[in-house]
């Protein structure tokens, strides 16, 4: 698994620069391109899942998601130019799209998961435009599930869809050391009805220059044996926007630190992250979490993952556990069967799919069987 992910890794961002590059550690991220090139990539994913209690009445149902068990399905395109003297134009046009339907996915648009151009060299990165933020980066270091339909990230709905538009982005390696920063002057406008990936908050206001500001760090340290990072992320409110988020003095930060090790070839990945929302009605969370990644054979690797989303000074908290199994036919193609149960307290109603529904108060059992193949 640990190949076919890093693999997937490669293909999604282009030179620091795409979102599923994050899921491998800096230390293994491939280097600039020695020409100027073109590259088209992508993957599909797809597979049939039974789910549990998906209504206030206990339905159980099964259907084919829309979402998958490894990694978004998407199609991209990447490359760059040399500029001489050590500098390089870079560009990344990615779009996500749904096996099941065929539908577009974030928001319905074109580039949805990815649409900047930018510099890169010696200094680092730079970019402009539509990309992955530093929350998203940090946070996939230690979670060795990636953003898998079964995954912690369902706790935060936020975390798996962590983009932010009218961005200028920086991202910088030195020795073992990495450093990067996004700031966003309308984090996104897409409805609310698109999910947690969206706000309806695309700012740029004359009248209110707060509104929809997004500022997004990250610090890490990384070595082929163990790594840390620590992210801030801040997202201010405006007119109109949702998840109470509808005044520009209102906001949304999360604090995270996370990190992961390895023991021979078994990878832990583990990190906390707290939440502080200041909007129409203030909320506190914590969420923890830890897992592990083991090839068992050659072509076999296990992972694992449990995590609890604590709602402070409530007893409406989730917990989640995940196990799942990844066969490799290929460096390319893979099957895989994932197994996930959650567990809401309260009037809580996250469901361990992501996507999904559950009745409110009521725990969750998800199981899916899938295929992906990537190029």
């Amino acid at each position: 698994m640990k190949k076919i992910l890093s693999r997937t890794a490669a293909i999604s961002l282009a030179c620091f620069a795409n979102s599923a590059m994050a899921q491998m550690p800096p230390d293994r991220w491939p280097a600039a391109p020695a020409a100027s090139n073109v590259t088209i990539y992508g993957l599909a994913d797809s597979g049939i899942e039974y789910l549990t209690n998906t209504n206030a009445a206990g339905k159980s149902l099964v259907r084919m998601p829309t979402l998958a068990g490894s990694f978004p399905s998407n199609i991209g395109f990447r490359g760059s130019e040399a500029l001489g003297n050590g500098l390089r134009a870079v560009y990344n046009l990615e779009m996500g799209y749904s096996v099941d339907g065929g539908q577009l996915q974030n928001g319905g648009r074109l580039f949805g998961r990815s649409a900047w151009v930018g510099l890169q060299g010696d200094f680092g990165t730079l970019m402009l435009g539509r990309m992955i933020n530093m929350t998203y980066i940090a946070n996939l270091r230690s979670n060795v599930l990636g953003p898998s339909i079964h995954s912690y990230p369902n706790l935060d709905g936020y975390l798996p869809n962590a983009r932010s538009d009218n961005t200028v982005g920086y991202l910088g390696k030195f020795a073992n050391v990495t450093v990067g920063a996004t700031y966003s002057t309308g984090r996104d406008a897409t409805t609310v009805v698109a999910g947690p990936g969206s706000t309806a908050c695309g700012g740029e206001l004359a009248a209110d220059k707060q509104a929809c500001r997004q500022v997004t760090a990250m610090l890490g340290y990384d070595t082929p044996k163990y790594g840390m990072a620590v992210s801030y992320d801040v997202l201010n409110g405006g007119p109109n926007a949702g998840f109470g988020l509808n005044r520009s003095d209102y906001d949304d930060r999360r604090i995270g630190v996370n990190g992961y090790v390895m023991v021979d070839k078994l990878r832990i990945g583990g990190g906390v992250i707290e939440r502080d929302t200041d909007a129409l009605l203030d909320t506190a969370t914590r969420l923890m979490q830890i897992g592990a990644s083991y090839p068992v054979a050659a072509n076999v690797v296990v992972d694992a993952q449990v995590a609890k989303l604590d709602v402070k000074n409530s007893g409406n908290d989730s917990s989640i556990a995940v196990v799942r199994a990844t066969y490799s036919f290929s460096r390319r193609t893979a099957t895989y069967v994932s197994l996930g149960r959650m567990k809401n307290e309260g009037t809580a109603a996250i469901s361990v799919s992501a996507g999904g529904t559950v009745g409110p108060g009521l725990s969750q059992t998800a199981m899916m069987v899938g295929l992906r193949h990537s190029f």
